[in-house]
């Protein structure tokens, strides 16, 4: 789960528009190779910091080997092997875009807003952990509001929250990311 101190909501977050900024963020890197890597967050643990490995299990069933993924339901990224995937992707595709994927809390009318921003994320940092920041792009989804109760929040988020957040941020990296798919 990643928090952001001062960011502004982003009232459209239809899944065009998202990709559209989303592949725009990316051509901003004019001498990095165009296929990101794409870094899916969270634990499938907790229903409030699942959405990254939602989104890396759903872009690996729609895009197979098109894009390298890291973080699925299956084999999810957390905060104690984040570390090491960090190496690994740095390791294994010098260079390359990092788009990385997390969930965070907000303004209780802010849930269920996704905010795409370059930079990089802070996972945990709602939860009080200190993780490596990540990313070049970072895309992050508002899976509960915020209390004094970090833990207690993403416990009680909303499963339908999180699965459409999923879905629409699924179809801005398939549709930013990859060539447009015929017939």
């Amino acid at each position: 789960m990643t928090a952001y101190p001062n960011i502004s909501y982003l009232p459209d977050t239809s899944a065009s528009s998202q990709a559209m900024c989303l592949k725009k963020l990316i051509k901003s890197f004019p001498d990095r190779p165009d296929t990101p890597v794409i870094l899916c967050i969270g634990t499938d643990r907790i229903i409030g910091d699942c959405l990254g490995p939602l989104v890396g299990t759903t872009l690996e069933r729609t895009v197979k080997d098109q894009l390298p993924i890291y973080g699925t339901l299956q084999h999810t990224v957390h905060a104690l092997n984040l570390p090491d995937t960090i190496s690994q992707i740095k390791k294994k595709h010098p260079n390359r875009i990092v788009i990385a994927v997390d969930a965070s809390l907000g303004d209780p009318n802010q849930v269920g807003g996704i905010f795409i921003r370059p930079g990089h994320l802070r996972p945990g940092a709602g939860v009080f952990k200190k993780l490596p920041e990540i990313g070049d792009i970072s895309i992050t989804g508002i899976a509960n509001s915020e209390s004094s109760q970090p833990y207690l929040d993403l416990q009680t988020a909303r499963l339908s929250t999180v699965s459409a957040m999923a879905d629409i941020i699924c179809h801005c990296i398939v549709n930013a990311c990859l060539p447009a798919r015929k017939g």
